[in-house]
């Protein structure tokens, strides 16, 4: 990830319009802020959501609220509660995440 060239901003989350991205099961809420080739985004799993795909991208994501299940295509499987972060680069292991209470995340990818 590389942070281009730019001023101080500031964000406010609760008027960023949210995209919703179905998963295998429940759903997820995106309120996504683009500064160059860096995504930021605000994001909420609704209880029982599981990812509908393995991603290989990489992230930045911390835990803001709730618990958050990832799987690792090695075999791995990390949970991550309120106040802890996981990073992956990009092309590295792939991943998939769940939640069975929901979760809200911070993610920088």
């Amino acid at each position: 990830m590389e942070f281009a060239a730019h001023p101080f901003s500031t964000i406010e989350w609760k008027s960023v319009e949210h995209t919703v991205h179905n998963g295998s099961t429940g759903e997820a809420r995106w309120r996504s802020v683009e500064i160059g080739a860096t995504r930021l985004r605000m994001v909420d799993y609704s209880a029982g959501y599981l990812a509908d795909h393995w991603c290989t991208r990489g992230h930045l994501l911390l835990v803001l609220d709730g618990s958050l299940t990832t799987e690792l295509d090695d075999g791995r499987v990390v949970e991550l509660t309120a106040g802890q972060s996981y990073q992956v680069g990009t092309g590295m292991e792939a991943h998939r995440s769940s939640t069975e209470d929901g979760a809200k995340l911070f993610i920088v990818d």
